[in-house]
């Protein structure tokens, strides 16, 4: 090639899916290419701790339930099943706000009349998100007052034990969510949706897998407990 050979961009095609091709890479709304934000691996990595860490907690509770002789069943708080639709529901309340926040950033600063309802959309559904997510935390304090009431506490019993640990550190774990979606929503705010890294990605990722969790505990709580 000569040095003055200019290579048009535009112009060059690069074959895409299929078998010995190039993987189709994400774009956004306006055709940039989207990379992964660090925040995301930042957030992939504590997800795959925090499934070691119930994974052993899991393993713990069934080793526990077998070699025990004063495991306890009881009857889980109606409560938790309200509580499981409401963590569905703020899963599909953020879908709904990141397919409106990324129309926003594809528009970037080009059509500020045309992105500003959607950017109002997107904020008013983040907004729901996380206030269903507190929703969520009250119920499981109510839950626990409720075995309080029953008198079940954390010592009462093993199985008692590994329900307050499960309900505890996943609540715990959401609250770090809420704050996650509480900076981005500032975030958002700020830029009005046109930042290029705003970290919705790394929080979206973060609060699915939160509600994945919560319906395998709910599932091994129900059949254990």
């Amino acid at each position: 090639m000569n040095s003055g050979d200019q290579i048009d961009v535009k112009e060059s095609r690069v074959p895409v899916g299929g078998e010995g091709r190039l993987p189709a890479a994400p774009v956004t709304a306006s055709g940039v290419l989207r990379r992964p934000e660090r925040s995301e691996t930042g957030v992939w990595i504590g997800i795959a701790a925090i499934s070691m860490s119930f994974a052993a907690f899991t393993s713990a509770m069934i080793v526990r339930q077998g070699a025990s002789a004063d495991w306890r069943h009881f009857e889980l708080p109606r409560i938790l099943y309200l509580n499981t639709l409401i963590l569905i529901g703020s899963s599909v309340t953020l879908r709904m706000a990141c397919a409106r926040l990324a129309f926003v950033a594809g528009l970037g600063s080009e059509a500020p009349d045309a992105a500003r309802k959607p950017f109002l959309d997107g904020i008013y559904w983040m907004y729901v998100t996380a206030a269903l997510g507190a929703l969520f935390v009250v119920g499981q304090v109510l839950a626990w007052r409720d075995l309080v009431a029953q008198g079940l506490f954390l010592a009462t019993n093993p199985s008692c034990s590994f329900f307050y640990v499960f309900t505890a550190l996943h609540g715990l774990h959401l609250l770090g969510g809420i704050g996650g979606l509480t900076y981005i929503i500032r975030k958002l705010s700020k830029t009005h949706g046109t930042a290029h890294t705003s970290g919705i990605g790394a929080v979206s990722v973060y609060w699915h897998f939160m509600d994945g969790l919560w319906v395998y505990l709910f599932l091994l709580l129900a059949m254990r407990t």
